[in-house]
């Protein structure tokens, strides 16, 4: 079983007329038809006529615990403690509802106080699991038998613990001796879908679905695998024939679908619905992070997780990347720091080594090192599964820039589409590819695409101007500088504007430019006004006159 701190909800039919119809029914139909619901009310309706039965008092506690109403159970099991003849074992079912309350110390006060069995190993086996203690946990390993009972616990610690391939290998054994528990199939899927393996998880979900087509717990699995598959339509398609049931209050799993109908919804609603939901379903906290990222509000993201202690993945991931964007966005190398940090602990992880995201984890901390020779190790060793991702491929190309592969960088640009094409870095990538490809003429009609009323273009024509320069493409560069001058009226630039000018001049010497294009330069520099130009342009006419150039 996976323990879990979520929100009691209801399990049940919704609604029973009691007066008329208790008598007709023994307790023991109500459990077979697990009705817990209806059991609580025909035993309440028994203690109105024998209140200190110790038996009944046992039985609602029994039911109240499954209904998931472990505030009430655990309430029932104090008052049970207080008669002289509480039954044994009474103490470890009250330490159960404590456990599921997240009162773990005092889970543990009690079920110590209790006497020994199984249940209670287990118990305490999950409570120094909850409590950091190791030593304990370990003790109460050794205890476990190879029952059944003590096989799931074990189980469930796998993967509370993230070891979901020892939990996998347990709940086959089990199953291949007991065909008829299906349940298990849950939990062997959830286990998958944990490791990534969404199709494996869906095959398995089918075979308890056609079992129980109307599981509330299958279907948002099924529609989590979808999700990750295919498509937040897909997953919300998967859901549809239960969102009714968000109008119910006794209803199991009311939390769960209100959390995964926002997700799938691509986060419509999700400032109403996922804050009440932080403290009892573990990815709302998640997914309103991602919500306030998705809208460029880093700072509320950031308010929610620098405190956070990470013990998942997804967890350390989400908490990396945003610390990646405050260091960026107010220039601070801690943050930056603490986000190799953070990605390295989960690339470098026995579980996470070898998997996909362990390896965009290490490509992402080896980037923010700008070791792009690095970068490209990792997305390589993954690049068969974003052959014609749109995100891979960005950041890919990024990678290849940095690392000077201007030749595959341009190939892999051309798998970029929609709204990345008008972000400055995909421009940014774009100009370099081509300048540095040598292909002056697409890179300047490029350029005259370039919206010019952009916050960034400025830093393209700069771009444009020091990559032309680079690569000796100076007529080229004197174009974009004295652009650029004319935008920013930065004086500074006129050595750029002068440098280019006496590049033409080498080019013209080489035959790599036509004779206008030397005169337009020589025009240029004759305008310039400051000391050097004019020495330059002195420098210039010499080496015309020497060589029967007439520039003017």
């Amino acid at each position: 079983m996976l323990l879990t701190r979520n929100k009691t909800s209801r399990l049940g039919k919704e609604g029973t007329p009691i007066n008329n119809i208790l008598e007709n029914f023994n307790l023991e139909e109500f459990l077979l038809k697990r009705d817990y619901y209806g059991a609580i009310s025909m035993l309440e309706y028994q203690l109105k006529l024998d209140p200190n039965n110790i038996t009944t008092l046992s039985w609602l506690g029994h039911c109240a615990f499954h209904a998931g109403e472990y505030k009430k159970a655990s309430k029932i099991y104090e008052t049970i403690l207080k008669h002289e003849k509480a039954p044994p074992g009474t103490e470890v079912y009250l330490g159960c509802a404590y456990f599921f309350m997240g009162m773990h110390n005092e889970a543990k006060e009690i079920a110590e106080k209790g006497e020994k069995s199984d249940l209670q190993n287990r118990l305490l086996f999950h409570v120094s699991h909850k409590l950091g203690e190791e030593k304990k946990l370990m003790f109460h390993h050794s205890k476990l038998k190879d029952t059944i009972e003590d096989q799931l616990c074990l189980a469930s610690m796998h993967y509370l613990r993230m070891h979901y391939q020892e939990a996998i290998d347990i709940y086959k054994k089990i199953i291949l001796s007991n065909k008829n528990f299906v349940a298990l199939n849950i939990f062997l899927a959830l286990c998958y879908y944990k490791l990534d393996y969404y199709d494996i998880s869906l095959q398995v979900l089918q075979i308890y679905l056609q079992a129980h087509p109307d599981s509330v717990t299958a279907i948002n699995l099924a529609a989590a695998n979808k999700y990750r598959l295919h498509t937040p339509e897909a997953a919300q398609n998967e859901i549809r024939p239960i969102l009714h049931l968000l109008n119910s209050e006794m209803f199991f799993g009311k939390d769960l679908l209100r959390h995964n109908n926002v997700v799938f919804k691509r986060g419509q609603g999700a400032l109403q619905v996922l804050p009440s939901l932080m403290d009892t379903i573990p990815e709302a906290r998640i997914n309103i992070i991602i919500f306030h990222l998705k809208r460029d509000d880093v700072s509320a993201a950031y308010e929610i997780i620098k405190n956070l202690d990470p013990q998942v993945a997804q967890e350390y991931i989400l908490k990396a990347i945003t610390f990646t964007l405050v260091g960026y966005e107010n220039k601070s190398s801690e943050h930056i720091n603490e986000a190799v940090e953070l990605f390295n602990l989960v690339g470098e992880s026995q579980t996470e080594c070898d998997t996909i995201s362990g390896r965009q984890c290490m490509a992402s901390a080896r980037f923010l090192q700008q070791n792009f020779e690095e970068v490209l190790l990792y997305l390589n060793s993954i690049k068969t599964f974003f052959t014609e991702d749109i995100i891979f491929n960005f950041n890919y190309c990024q990678a290849l820039i940095g690392n000077q592969d201007y030749k595959e960088c341009e190939e892999s640009i051309k798998y970029i589409r929609g709204d990345l094409m008008n972000s400055s870095t995909y421009q940014f990538c774009m100009i370099k590819c081509l300048i540095n490809n040598g292909k002056i003429n697409e890179a300047n009609d490029y350029l005259r695409k370039v919206n010019k009323k952009s916050n960034y273009y400025e830093k393209i024509l700069s771009l444009f101007g020091n990559e032309c320069y680079r690569n000796g493409q100076y007529h080229a560069a004197l174009s974009a500088f004295i652009t650029l001058r004319n935008i920013n009226k930065n004086s500074e630039l006129t050595s750029a504007v002068r440098g280019c000018c006496i590049g033409i001049v080498k080019m013209y010497y080489e035959g790599k430019i036509t004779k206008d294009e030397l005169l337009n330069a020589h025009d240029i520099l004759y305008n310039e006004e400051d000391v050097k130009s004019r020495h330059a342009l002195n420098v210039i006419d010499k080496w015309a006159e020497e060589n029967n150039i007439k520039l003017l």
